[in-house]
């Protein structure tokens, strides 16, 4: 028997992420890489670049449909928290959030291509919701798993506290998306044009939105070796659960591709 998502629970005890009781003055304390400190920087910057991928979407159908509705506007405030969460970490660390380059607001050209034309197929496309929630399912899932990794590779009491905060919230966004996109994908056309378009133009979570190079350099900090390569290969058999995407190739085969000087397609969270 599927389980459903209890919207109207969840809507009523969403809110800001719970904070009470980490103690900030331990952050110091404690020893954290470089590297982490970067994946945390490049986190962070994702995750305070939600409200633009909302922006994208209140120019689409998804809006119409009132529990997509609902959802998004308690994602996009319980997304917020965990972006000053982390920001929070990394000052407590010694590390302060520094200045976007590039304003989260100021798009490049293929940003604003993009979203012109994701709002065009959903005008044309009745099923546009399908392609959505199975592109957030993926999203917060490879989410989900990076801050498992991150929790496992940084040995950082007070970060480990944190990440499993932050990590309930992103559980039941995913669970959320799943379970709406194994519903719509029901639609064999659905399935086949949401599977098109995934095989096409996915990439992970901040492709071409933050600097060059770092989700790459996050990926392989996190994904590495034979822990990270089974983490990876667990997303990608969750996904295939999904009616139409038996076969869909996705994070380790991204991550196979940048190995060998592969470029990273786009992808919204």
């Amino acid at each position: 028997m599927t389980t459903t998502f209890d919207l109207d629970g969840w809507v009523a005890r969403s809110g800001a992420l719970d904070l009470t009781g980490i103690d900030w003055t331990e952050v110091p304390r404690h020893s954290i890489s470089p590297s982490a400190i970067r994946t945390l920087l490049y986190m962070q910057d994702i995750e305070s670049h939600t409200i633009v991928y909302l922006r994208s979407l209140l120019a689409t159908r998804a809006i119409d449909d009132p529990e997509v509705s609902t959802f998004l506007a308690c994602w996009l405030y319980e997304e917020t928290f965990h972006g000053l969460a982390l920001a929070r970490f990394l000052e407590a660390a010694g590390h302060p959030v520094p200045p976007r380059p590039t304003p989260h607001g100021q798009e490049s050209f293929a940003q604003w291509l993009e979203a012109r034309v994701t709002a065009l197929l959903s005008r044309a496309w009745r099923n546009f919701c399908a392609v959505h929630m199975t592109w957030g399912a993926i999203n917060e899932l490879t989410t989900l798993t990076g801050y498992l990794r991150l929790k496992t590779v940084a040995h950082h009491p007070v970060l480990t506290e944190l990440l499993e905060r932050i990590m309930r919230d992103e559980s039941r966004h995913f669970f959320f998306y799943y379970r709406q996109a194994e519903e719509r994908l029901r639609r064999p056309a659905a399935a086949g044009v949401a599977r098109f378009l995934v095989d096409h133009f996915w990439g992970p979570v901040g492709s071409g939105v933050g600097p060059p190079g770092e989700l790459e350099f996050m990926a392989r900090y996190l994904f590495d070796g034979e822990e990270g390569r089974i983490a990876a290969r667990k997303v990608d058999e969750t996904i295939r659960r999904l009616p139409g995407f038996a076969t869909v190739q996705l994070l380790e085969t991204w991550m196979d591709r940048q190995a060998n000087g592969g470029r990273n397609g786009h992808g919204h969270r």
